[in-house]
């Protein structure tokens, strides 16, 4: 049986979203959407791994549905949800919590970083965070994933447990017409885009990130022209003046991570904007960078802005995109249930 090409990524609902999002996977997503059947969740589900107050929790719901649809996203071309809403999600985590082996979560870098010290007080589904993200991408059989580089690992994590639940029951799999034994795809990852890697305004060695301290580290979708520009304005650089060549920026972090981001942004190549303005200031490029970002991400804040007035508007894209996603998720989950061997209603 021919598994059928499939997108599927999403984000938590956690913080702001930023440049660093989108530019490293927003675009990606709406570019993929003119060519593939996209799914695209707000992984309510992934939130709730650390504490989060239930009130500010729906309001970055729908912040983040916002955003997706303000940066392009079309909630009629592209299935666009959150994922608390699809039980499948939870079911089949609960599936793959019995299909992964322990020894396999120990090695995920990730639960390591964030659960710090106290790793005695993380909860387990921080832990178990990865099967849950296996559970995402399969119950819709998705065949390609949007990831960025600190994700790869989970989306390795996924294809060992398709792949291990392939084996486990390839003869159940094989009873319901699947005559190679594969019922579950092993997901590609998806990493291209203008800027996959999008770095901190305050340290070009660290990913720009939600969860940085210093709101100084990151441009986000929320921000109007003026911190846009304050932000970029106190950006760490060195003292060197740009140079005309790319090999120019090797070991110059923060030089690299503002030209990348400007060439994202102005959607041109590296070698074009280093020959614009090598030789320049970082002065003088740093207002060229302001006014590059002010002009992309503008109308998002603004059309985001508009969104939230509607809440209910919000929630029924929500809840149609709800329903798209269970249609396909739910022959899906059935097949699941009568290859492992539960009796269904």
């Amino acid at each position: 049986m021919t598994i059928k090409e499939r997108v599927f990524s999403g984000m938590q609902p956690t913080g702001t979203l930023h440049l660093g999002n989108f530019l490293g996977a927003m675009l990606q997503w709406i570019e993929l959407q003119k060519t593939h059947e996209c799914i695209y969740c707000v992984v309510d589900l992934h939130a709730i791994t650390v504490w989060q107050d239930p009130k500010e929790l729906r309001r970055s719901i729908r912040q983040v549905t916002a955003a997706y649809i303000a940066a392009g996203l079309d909630p009629a071309r592209s299935i666009v949800f959150n994922q608390s809403q699809v039980a499948a999600h939870a079911e089949l985590a609960w599936i793959f919590n019995c299909v992964a082996r322990l020894g396999w979560l120990n090695r995920m870098t990730q639960f390591k970083e964030k659960a710090g010290k106290d790793r005695e007080n993380a909860s387990v589904g921080l832990y178990a965070y990865p099967n849950l993200m296996a559970a995402d991408i399969l119950a819709y059989r998705a065949t390609h994933v949007p990831v960025g580089d600190d994700q790869k690992q989970h989306l390795e994590l996924a294809r060992d447990i398709a792949q291990k639940f392939n084996g486990d029951f390839r003869a159940g799999i094989e009873e319901r017409g699947h005559a190679d034994g594969i019922f579950f795809p092993q997901p590609e990852p998806v990493i291209t885009g203008p800027a996959t890697r999008v770095m901190s305004l305050r340290d070009g060695t660290k990913k720009m990130s939600k969860s940085d301290p210093s709101d100084l580290s990151r441009i986000n979708l929320t921000d109007d022209a003026d911190t846009i520009a304050r932000k970029v304005q106190k950006a760490k650089t060195d003292p060197e003046p740009l140079p005309s060549e790319p090999d120019g920026l090797k070991g110059r972090a923060e030089a690299e991570n503002l030209v990348g981001i400007y060439a994202a942004l102005a959607d041109q190549t590296v070698p074009a904007v280093l020959a614009q303005f090598g030789g320049a200031q970082f002065s003088a490029f740093k207002k060229a960078l302001a006014e590059a970002a002010v002009a992309r991400l503008a109308p998002i804040t603004e059309e985001s802005a508009r969104m939230m007035q509607d809440p209910a508007a919000i929630d029924r894209i929500l809840a149609d995109g709800a329903a798209r996603a269970r249609e396909i998720a739910t022959p899906i989950m059935d097949e699941v249930k009568d290859i492992v061997g539960f009796i269904r209603a």
